[in-house]
């Protein structure tokens, strides 16, 4: 069984996958800028979940466990940061893979919430720092970062939107003021840029609307219903782009190829492969370990709603479920842009060939937003973009009919 339906598959296939949905275990990073919420946030998180009968692992802040034995970043030389940063990622490397295994071992459903992730480490390096570390380690950014977790939530400082209640008085290793928060704010999400399942919480609303909305996300990339308590009104919003601007009018991004096979399977279902990844790390005509991530989605309706439900899948496994491709849809290739423009997070895909006539030139931008007025969508739009026209709710431009084949072409 995968997603509850019945696939035809070699047999240790199917148990494999079996075995992943009869237990879920999930790993979620918790970061931010100072004073962004995240102490409360993991206990909100931990006391919801337990009452849903998880079992929640909580991973200490590594950066914070060595800083308060008495290591002065500012008195090291280049060489020395470069080691202490180093040991920092192994040693955060070592204590999650303990939580992990363990969570792994446990018959409960199991939440691991890391305070911080490998990819905070990196945004206090010196410039050239984490280049060289990849190299002479041979890690890349999609095993450290899109493969190790689940989803990552970045709560932005309370210096940015809530001024007012900035406060360096509840954490004794919090030096920053007011200015300087704000540039490790955006230093410290702009180096999570690229994760397939990046969020950023703003300061859009009070700040217990702001924790109800971590969970009501976790939750709906989780694919859980949610009780009223937790639900808001942050919605998915798309729009149709006129034309791809020149490289050098987006701020910072990270560009990944992905490809899309919907499966073939009853009507009110919509299941989905996905492989993700850079080309940067291809070589001639296979993948380097570790440059890819495969995944398979499943929608389908339940107590009057579409619950979806992810579930991260091996090489092998996306290659054989690929072969229950539904032959009334072409396969989806794009390349889709990842960025952050005025603390709001971006995803652009860019549809390429092979695909369906209709998809020819299609941009489609997608972001999370509170705003749901259609008259305050320029709020929403990087001025470098000129948008065509709102298809959130367009069918004609979901990726489902987007890629169906025409009756002549079947």
């Amino acid at each position: 069984m995968l997603g509850g339906r019945e696939i035809h598959l070699n047999g240790e296939i199917v148990n494999e996958i079996s075995q992943k949905k009869a237990k879920k275990v999930y790993k979620v990073v918790l970061t931010g800028g100072p004073c962004g919420g995240k102490t409360t946030g993991q206990a909100f998180v931990s006391t919801f979940f337990e009452n849903l009968g998880w079992k929640v692992f909580r991973v200490p802040e590594t950066a914070t466990h060595l800083l308060s034995g008495g290591i002065k970043v500012m008195e090291l030389d280049e060489e020395e940061a470069y080691r202490f940063q180093y040991n920092l990622i192994q040693t955060m490397l070592f204590t999650e893979n303990t939580y992990f295994e363990l969570a792994e071992s446990s018959e409960q459903n199991c939440l691991i919430i890391c305070d911080r992730g490998t990819m905070d480490a990196v945004s206090y390096m010196m410039k050239g720092h984490w280049e060289r570390m990849k190299e002479e380690f041979n890690w890349d950014n999609i095993s450290m970062r899109d493969k190790r977790y689940d989803q990552v939530i970045h709560l932005v400082s309370a210096a940015k939107g809530a001024e007012d209640f900035y406060t360096k008085d509840n954490n004794a290793a919090r030096f920053e003021d007011c200015n300087e928060a704000k540039e490790s704010d955006d230093r410290t999400c702009q180096a999570w840029v690229g994760h397939p399942y990046f969020d950023v919480i703003d300061n859009s609303t009070g700040f217990e609307r702001k924790i109800a909305r971590m969970v009501a996300i976790m939750c709906d990339r989780m694919g859980l219903t949610q009780g009223d308590k937790i639900r808001d009104n942050s919605q998915k919003r798309k729009f149709l782009i006129s034309s791809l601007p020149d490289k050098n009018a987006f701020p910072s991004f990270e560009d990944f190829e992905v490809e899309h096979i919907f499966l073939a399977g009853p009507d009110n279902e919509r299941s989905r492969l996905r492989k993700r990844g850079q080309r940067g790390l291809e070589l001639s005509d296979r993948c380097l370990p570790g440059s890819y991530t495969y995944q398979h989605s499943l929608s389908k309706p339940s107590n009057g709603q579409h619950i979806q439900t992810r579930t991260t899948l091996t090489s092998r496994q996306y290659q054989i479920l690929a072969k229950q491709r539904d032959g009334n849809r072409f396969k989806i290739m794009k390349t889709r842009r990842c960025f952050l423009w005025n603390d709001m997070y971006y995803q652009m895909d860019i549809y390429k060939k092979p695909q369906n006539p209709r998809c020819a030139g299609v941009i489609i931008l997608e972001t999370y937003t509170t705003t749901n007025n259609i008259l305050e969508k320029d709020q929403l739009i990087p001025d470098f973009l000129d948008v065509r026209k709102e298809v959130t709710d367009d069918q004609d431009f979901s990726m489902y009919n987007l890629c169906k084949k025409e009756a002549a072409e079947e």
